[in-house]
């Protein structure tokens, strides 16, 4: 791009010093009009020679009536226009309307190349090479070719090559490249160790767990890449406006030339005016900075979004964003902390050593959050107890074989079904009931931590012209009853297992507003359905999960819930520069064509406003990129 930019100043220099020069030769000596043709004639064709070229080129293939269409038609008019009887040449016009098209050609290239490279600075976050163990010895190798299970070393101040696993060092990792965040996190022996992310402090060892093709910041990458190509409604409107805008045009750009001549009464005489006229009418009539701009625009909000660590996976998923009305939040992990602790263990008639050692053996093998909590609870879980017959129950626990007694951990249905006649608690929290060959032994109080950031965000997405908040969580009334009235959400339903939270998407879907959007913001796993079901599904918390970032249209790679609502500032902004350049580009060009029609514009104002309403919106796009 670089390059094509220099040549095309060359050309700009060359052709405008050769116009100057044919300007003076015309005004200096009296030429005939051929000769003139011929001192203006090597000005034209380096200023307009690859406007001609491509122009004849989509001729050929059928690919009619584009900005450089347009050019040429009106150029080589205004060109020509000299030999018909009693009129004037136009030959300085011709050659300046080429030659500030090539000036604005390069303002629209260095506009687009500056957003593109503020991209791929952002987006530089692969690194080429790694330094690898391999027999006995450190070596540094193309990140490509290293596989997964081999052990790379991290030293401070590089980039993370390939995600894995650390087995050795501890360190502060700075994950602003993929999440945003400033503030640097703590890395040891046994945690993840993402692609993209930058060793601050000590060397680190790492196993590697995903080929480099497959890394975490080579998903990112072919997200943001990738982004450009879901258009939004804007763009793909103002793409169907100038094919159907651009032939309206010439055929009233024909009109304008041969019916006014025809009806004066002196078709000679008057035909080279009305000629003038529709050339500048054509000259006017290019739609370029609307085609340009409002694709820039949208290029610019997608990477100005992931500088803030929200990748959007499309044009038309950001204009969705800025239109947002309604907002429904799962609970867990997205206005919860999703880090789960046993707070109360109360036991009917066994020790509440052997409730929480029950209750860890049933859960050994579930993911869930709960679970997770309840083995932490008890850290003697390897104990050589014998546990068969794991069967899941989906949002209701898990039932299992302990040592030979059937055991039931799950919610209050799941110990009606059991039979066991379970009896409710008074603390606030998550309650883990279990039952032991249907007798009731007892229950846990597991609670969650609502993040600090979550009633803000709430506040901030009201700010920011959401009318309705809503909570599902599957867990029981009161809880999400004290998490609901904690962060300040509309409305909150609970009790709700994953399809209830799809039927209850698609209620908010149907009363939604007309013009506004709906989007589902949930963990991207759990939580899918939902985030298929909503206009927007938002993944929280993505970093390093490829089923969030799969299942998403928006992701934010950090737990910050606040950055809901800068994603939707983010988007809003995109719009505004959009429809800035949408109203005045069409405002201009209105108001040009009219003078144009009235014989009040000439080709030097027809070719300033068309070029320079083009340099102006194109610039006013590369905003988008700031975050």
């Amino acid at each position: 791009m670089e390059k094509e930019n220099k040549e095309r100043l060359v050309k700009i220099i060359i052709g405008g010093t050769l116009l100057a020069a044919a300007f003076i030769i015309s005004k200096v000596w009296e030429l005939k009009t051929w000769q003139e043709l011929l001192i203006f004639l090597p000005a034209y064709l380096i200023a307009g020679g690859e406007t001609l070229l491509e122009a004849g080129e989509k001729l050929f293939k059928g690919e009619l009536l584009d900005e450089d269409f347009l050019m040429s038609v009106a150029t080589l008019g205004a060109m020509s226009i000299g030999f018909l009887p009693g009129a004037e040449s136009q030959f300085p016009e011709a050659v300046f309307v080429m030659l500030f098209f090539q000036v604005g050609e390069l303002f629209e290239d260095m506009a687009e190349d500056r957003s593109r490279k503020s991209i791929q600075a952002l987006m530089d976050i692969r690194p080429d090479t790694a330094n690898v163990e391999r027999d006995g010895k450190v070596e540094t190798v193309n990140s490509s070719e290293i596989s997964v299970g081999e052990t790379i070393v991290i030293k401070p101040g590089e980039r993370v090559p390939l995600d894995g696993t650390v087995l050795e060092g501890s360190s502060s990792i700075d994950t602003v490249a993929l999440t945003g965040e400033s503030v640097p996190r703590k890395i040891g022996t046994g945690d993840d160790a993402l692609s993209g992310c930058v060793n601050l402090t000590g060397v680190l060892r790492v196993r590697v767990t995903k080929p480099f093709g497959e890394t975490t910041a080579s998903k990112i990458l072919e997200l943001v890449e990738n982004a450009s190509e879901s258009k939004s409604r804007s763009e793909s409107l103002i793409t169907r406006f100038a094919k159907v805008y651009t032939p309206i045009v010439v055929a009233a750009a024909v009109v304008l030339a041969i019916l006014p001549p025809l009806f004066s009464g002196d078709f000679g005489g008057s035909f080279p005016k009305w000629l003038y006229r529709a050339l500048t009418f054509l000259i006017v009539s290019c739609p370029c900075a609307l085609v340009i701009s409002i694709p820039l625009a949208f290029f610019g909000g997608i990477g100005g979004a992931a500088r803030k660590g929200i990748l959007v996976k499309g044009s038309n998923h950001l204009e969705s964003l800025a239109r947002l009305g309604t907002v429904v939040l799962d609970k867990t992990g997205t206005l919860t902390e999703g880090v789960f602790e046993v707070t109360a263990v109360h036991p009917e008639n066994i020790s509440g050593d052997e409730l929480s050692h029950l209750a860890a053996h049933v859960e050994r093998y579930s993911p869930h959050p709960l679970a997770v909590s309840l083995r932490k609870a008890y850290p003697g879980e390897a104990d050589g107890c014998s546990v068969e017959d794991v069967e899941e129950i989906p949002g209701h626990g898990v039932r299992a074989t302990v040592n030979g007694r059937r055991a039931c951990v799950g919610d209050s249905a799941m110990m009606e079904s059991s039979g066991s006649a379970w009896k409710d608690c008074e603390k606030k929290g998550t309650i883990v009931h279990v039952s032991l060959d249907g007798e009731y032994v007892g229950h846990i109080v597991v609670s969650d931590r609502i993040k600090e950031d979550a009633a803000k965000a709430v506040a901030e997405l009201r700010r920011n012209g959401v009318s309705r908040t809503v909570m599902l969580t599957g867990d029981k009334e009161d809880v999400a009853a004290d998490v609901a009235a904690a962060v300040g959400v509309d409305e909150y339903r609970s009790g709700l297992l994953p399809a209830g939270k799809v039927a209850e998407v698609e209620r908010l879907l149907r009363e939604k507003p007309e013009g506004r959007t709906l989007a589902f913001v949930g963990d991207g796993i759990n939580d899918a359905p939902a985030l298929a079901r909503a206009d927007v599904g938002i993944a929280m918390g993505a970093l390093g999960s490829d089923a969030a970032i799969e299942a998403a249209d928006v992701v934010i790679m950090d737990d910050r819930t606040s950055r809901l609502a800068e994603g939707v500032r983010t988007a809003r902004r995109t719009i505004r520069i959009a429809g800035q350049n949408t109203v005045f580009s069409i405002s201009v060009k209105v108001l040009v064509l009219l003078l144009a029609t009235g014989g009040l514009a000439s080709m030097w104002m027809a070719v300033l406003s068309d070029v320079g309403v083009m340099v102006l919106a194109t610039l006013n796009s590369a905003r988008a990129l700031r975050a």
